[in-house]
């Protein structure tokens, strides 16, 4: 993929922009604040842990009866995928789960996150189950908790089952949404004696932009603004659907919500009017999916902007998609706006990013620490959550294997220290951010990218699949040792 799209940029791609936005963000009251703590570390209990998702990391793609994936199907589309590779193999982490589970325990980890291959389970996505699939799963989660890790579940995570992309167009379709709730349901019913937090979908932002509107990810259609404001309705009624049937199916105590990419917006200055700016920007370009799933409405401005685009919905689904949700999910790495104010419009106008903006080796990635203090701050305000988690979090490296077999990731621990050291003074001022999954445990299929970029704490050699822990990992164990950023 360009670097001219960038991985997590969909504020102009989303097809709503400051302009034209005329409905200011409406009061928003939160819950109290606890008493600010000292800045010295994170609250106790605060949950360490870190990620990866099925088909970047499991490969064994034609085991055990899994049915194929729109990704299985996308990666061999000539061109597609940047330097050719697929997840077929991966990093074997379906048959290298208990060393992968090791390395999590050396971490000092005590969660973790992960996706359920939905073909796995349903090869075709409905009808008979594999129990196979399945029970991979079941060995997954006891092998977690024998080590004392948390198994945080992700229900989909971009897998679709390529017989529902073929039968229906995948989420075009309202059927593909009620076919997810029947296989949250399964998956609930089985998993949640042990599995206590459940992830509904990941990222709606990417999959539905990059995958139904551009082309670049799978299934790699290119549909009209309308429809892909349609599929990303029923993306958000999938997640409603979800959230019901994990209510009904799971045991007493489960808790369920939505991991996004949420779109970033920042203040460029600390003033009470470039916050407030910001605060009606996060409302207003995140309208399409978060909004409506935490107020059960799409806001006038949306509506307004989107026009004839806007997606064709009823009051029964609006309910549906508000579905109480357990916590916010927040996925981020970079800014894609830093806000002004402005006296037109909405009150808010974001600026250019400048092309001397510092990145990671990812152009996309831009270091921005301020975000990952400003976004769960804003946000428990805008929706009045009392439970963030950010979902993920990470940086790709330019990792060398030194002479003497070490990666020495200095880039990674900079970015990671002063995200973290922002993370903790959000948490510090009493915004109820109460875990962090850094992303990723290992290096992976990163999709487009094939196995160019490496987000991992272990080192992957892909020709013999050896996992090496990088700096970064004893960086990071020494986080979660001190309950603090300053390591």
């Amino acid at each position: 993929m360009s670097d001219k799209v960038s991985r997590r940029q969909f504020a102009k791609l989303a097809g709503l922009s400051a302009a034209g936005i005329a409905n200011p963000l409406e009061a928003a009251e939160t819950k109290p604040a606890p008493a600010p703590r000292g800045m010295d570390s994170f609250p106790a209990g605060f949950v360490w842990g870190t990620a990866t998702s099925s088909y970047q990391v499991e490969g064994a793609v034609d085991v055990d009866g899994r049915g194929a994936s729109i990704w299985d199907k996308f990666v061999r589309i000539p061109g597609k995928i940047e330097d050719g590779t697929t997840g077929d193999r991966a990093v074997e982490h379906y048959h290298r789960y208990k060393e992968d589970i090791a390395l999590i325990k050396e971490l000092g980890c005590k969660a973790y996150r992960f996706s359920v291959a939905w073909p796995r389970v349903f090869p075709d996505g409905d009808g008979k189950p594999n129990p196979k699939g399945l029970d991979f799963y079941n060995r997954l989660v006891d092998e977690l908790l024998r080590n004392g890790i948390e198994p945080w579940l992700t229900l989909y995570h971009w897998d679709l089952p390529q017989s529902l992309q073929d039968r229906f167009g995948g989420w075009r379709s309202t059927e593909t949404c009620k076919i997810f709730g029947d296989y949250a349901g399964y998956v609930a019913e089985r998993l949640t004696d042990r599995v206590k937090n459940v992830f509904t979908l990941n990222e709606s932002g990417r999959f539905v932009q990059f995958g139904y509107g551009l082309g670049i990810d799978a299934p790699g259609v290119t549909l009209p603004q309308a429809e892909v404001n349609q599929v990303r309705h029923n993306s958000a009624l999938a997640h409603g659907l979800a959230v019901q049937a994990v209510r009904a199916h799971g045991r007493r105590g489960t808790r369920v919500g939505p991991a996004e990419n949420i779109d970033v917006c920042v203040p460029a200055i600390d003033t009470p009017e470039h916050v407030r700016a910001a605060e009606i920007a996060l409302r207003e370009m995140n309208a399409g999916y978060l909004n409506v799933i935490m107020t059960g409405r799409y806001t006038d401005a949306f509506l307004k902007y989107a026009g004839a685009d806007a997606p064709k919905y009823t009051d029964a689904e609006l309910k549906i998609i508000s579905s109480p949700v357990d916590f916010l999910g927040l996925n981020i790495y970079a800014p894609q706006n830093y806000v002004v104010p402005s006296d037109q419009g909405a009150g808010f106008m974001p600026l250019p990013i400048p092309k001397s903006f510092p990145h990671m080796n990812s152009n996309w990635l831009r270091v921005a620490p301020e975000t990952i203090y400003w976004v769960p701050k804003l946000a428990a305000k805008i929706w009045k959550t009392d439970a963030i988690y950010i979902s993920e979090n990470g940086t790709s490296g330019d990792d060398v294997v030194t002479p003497d077999g070490k990666i020495y990731d200095t880039d990674r621990i900079m970015y990671l220290r002063n995200y973290l050291a922002q993370l903790q003074r959000a948490t510090a001022e009493g915004v109820p951010v109460r875990g962090y999954f850094l992303w990723s445990l290992l290096d992976n299929f990163e999709w487009v990218f094939g196995l160019n970029k490496r987000f991992g704490l272990y080192h992957v050699n892909f020709d013999t699949q050896v996992r090496t822990p990088k700096l970064s990992a004893t960086f990071y164990r020494n986080v979660i040792a001190k309950n603090a950023a300053g390591a």
